[in-house]
């Protein structure tokens, strides 16, 4: 039985916050597959098969567990609920939210309901994890936590080379109340990370064990548009920031790049800061683009291709132009996208001047118009944030509302 202890509970914390969504539509009672176990407190599932093999620092894994209290474990299930400071000997282990689950209560599977714990292999590469709207000790559910987390084998490659990938779409609880919490915060908080198990290698995200946990729907290592989107590669086995095909990626604050990692003496360690390799342009009303005048950057060697808005295919693809010449639209449009910004020219998504445009329009008068980065050509999110005025070269008063995509 645990030991429950007290703590002062602690105010003005961010509540009921959302951020990223989480993905579904795997079946099952509520859209994110099987019930991984039933309602419990400390429980796990029995050893679960990965569809395939994962080579998780150096070691080589084929199933793995899934703990009630917000990880999974490759050696044995855990049932430890206060959430111990990385690195943990002898467990590795994949933790969203490593803290003190309660599922034993509220289990309907509707909106801000549910409180269990689902698994799904929606393909033969990726497993998915979803604690749904959980509670925590002692049988609470006032306060819930809705997180995921993605495992994904990384494609052409069998070499037990995997991502995993944290969406966490609401945090309003941190501890339980054996963790010393009063009604879901303060006592020890949560911890977020992975841990090889070996003493040396781990990662814990910002926030962790303080309750300042509750702010990883608010931050991203992808992009400042994905709050609530955290992904790590293990490419080959190295962890990640041991190559550079494979850095440390940051937590973007007030436009800084921040990083927080574990290093050994004599280790070179990789970082690597989100660059721009693209633009999305569009017109949110009253007018239209007729031009483009894309700037001349060093590492500009095979010219930009011009797509339709978001339409990255050969079937959208405009036209291809290089760096001071103009590219004339051959009808008025809304919106385009321009890739092929190379990645070597180092662009701050954040940085207003980093890419200059001039751009005219078929309509005097004012325009509202974004600018959105792109720092991968792979995904689009739908809701990006904001972010500063651009200075673009054109005729007429253009007012600018500047955000970054992934």
């Amino acid at each position: 039985m645990k030991k429950i202890s007290l703590a002062v509970m602690l105010a003005g914390l961010s509540a009921n916050l959302h951020a990223i969504e989480l993905l579904s539509g795997f079946g099952g009672d509520a859209g994110f597959g099987e019930l991984a176990m039933l309602a419990n407190d400390d429980d796990s599932s029995n050893a679960l098969n990965l569809p395939f093999g994962i080579n998780f620092f150096g070691q080589e894994f084929n199933r793995f567990f899934i703990n009630n209290n917000g990880n999974i474990s490759f050696l044995s299930d855990l049932s430890t609920f206060t959430p111990e400071a990385f690195p943990v000997a002898t467990q590795p282990m994949i933790a969203p939210y490593w803290a003190d689950v309660d599922t034993r209560v509220g289990q309907t599977p509707t909106a801000f309901g549910s409180n269990s714990v689902y698994v799904a292999s929606p393909s033969a590469e990726t497993v998915v994890v979803t604690w749904h709207n959980v509670g925590y000790y002692p049988a609470q559910n006032d306060k819930q936590n809705n997180f995921q987390l993605v495992l994904q084998k990384t494609p052409g490659t069998s070499n037990g080379s995997f991502s995993a990938e944290f969406r966490y779409d609401r945090l309003e609880w941190t501890t339980g109340d054996a963790s010393g919490g009063v009604n879901g915060l303060g006592g020890t908080p949560a911890q977020a990370g992975y841990d090889a198990g070996d003493n040396i290698n781990y990662e814990t995200l910002p926030g962790s064990r303080s309750n300042e946990v509750l702010n990883l729907v608010n931050l991203s290592n992808v992009s400042t548009a994905t709050p609530g989107l955290w992904r790590f590669s293990f490419n080959n086995g190295a962890l990640p920031g041991q190559t550079a095909e494979n850095a440390f990626l940051p937590v973007v604050v007030d436009g800084a790049y921040q990083f927080e990692f574990n290093v050994q003496l004599n280790q070179r360690v990789f970082i690597d800061p989100l660059v721009a390799v693209g633009y999305d342009y569009e017109v949110t009303g009253g007018n239209q683009f007729t031009s483009v005048l894309l700037p001349l950057l060093a590492a500009d060697t095979d010219g930009y291709a011009i797509y339709a808005l978001g339409n990255l295919t050969p079937g959208g693809l405009l036209g291809t132009v290089t760096g001071g010449t103009v590219f004339n639209f051959a009808t008025p449009l809304t919106g385009f996208t321009v890739a092929g910004v190379d990645a070597a020219a180092m662009l701050d998504p954040a940085n207003t001047t980093a890419f200059v445009t001039g751009l005219t329009f078929l309509n005097a008068g004012v325009v509202q118009m974004s600018q959105t980065p792109i720092t991968t050509l792979v995904a689009q999110v739908p809701e990006p944030s904001s972010y500063a005025m651009l200075l673009c070269g054109l005729a007429g008063l253009i007012v600018v509302r500047r955000k970054t995509r992934a």
